[in-house]
């Protein structure tokens, strides 16, 4: 088989995955709703004001302890919240006794998140009941709590949809790890073979010119 068929076959099979890289690339490139799409949602804090009635629960009190390399006080729609972190990383206590603070029932966690979200209703609507460790919004977004650094990760419809269109550019097409690194290679190599034929091919004109 000649070069040029070899360059015009590759060039047939790599038309598809030339056209996603391209269209994928411009999207990233411009980045078109990503403000809102990976928006860092985190509860809502009010002011630490008020009188501290426990010694606890004063910033400036806090009993000295080697296990703790940083801590956090905060307070939420929940009350007052003590983050610290050690070695085996963070932890949420209560600043009352400053024994870990279990997870609380879903309806306190419910109370947590739509707090969060009421600052944006346009883009989460209303929150509905946890399920299976997630919130479902109204608007289709998706709430998730780390309860020990008291931190929220949000994704909405559009999020998803960017997240597809990187596995487009990637050649992640299967869902199987294994197989799309196959391709992915697969890709690059035969993109490489249709630079090196369309190299020679140029050359080659030239030569008959």
């Amino acid at each position: 088989m000649s070069i040029r068929k070899y360059h015009r076959l590759v060039g047939i099979v790599m038309l598809t995955p030339l056209i996603a890289w391209t269209l994928t690339g411009l999207f990233f490139l411009i980045q078109p709703g990503y403000g809102a799409a990976y928006e860092m949602l985190q509860p809502r804090t009010y002011p630490l004001t008020g009188t501290l009635e426990s010694p606890l629960r004063s910033p400036q009190a806090m009993p000295a302890t080697d296990s703790w390399s940083e801590f956090r006080y905060l307070r939420t729609v929940l009350g007052d919240h003590l983050l610290v972190r050690t070695e085996q990383g963070w932890q949420h206590l209560h600043p009352d006794t400053l024994l870990p603070w279990p997870l609380p029932d879903a309806d306190t966690q419910l109370k947590l998140v739509a707090d969060a979200v009421a600052r944006n209703t346009p883009r989460y609507g209303q929150v509905q009941p946890l399920q299976d460790g997630t919130f479902q919004t109204s608007t289709g977004a998706r709430i998730t709590l780390d309860w020990n650094t008291l931190s929220l990760r949000q994704s909405g419809r559009d999020t998803r949809w960017i997240d597809r269109l990187y596995q487009i550019h990637y050649l992640q097409w299967t869902g199987v790890e294994m197989l799309d690194r196959v391709l992915g290679v697969l890709g690059l190599f035969l993109l490489a073979v249709m630079s090196v034929t369309g190299f020679r091919l140029t050359f080659k004109r030239r030569r008959d010119f």
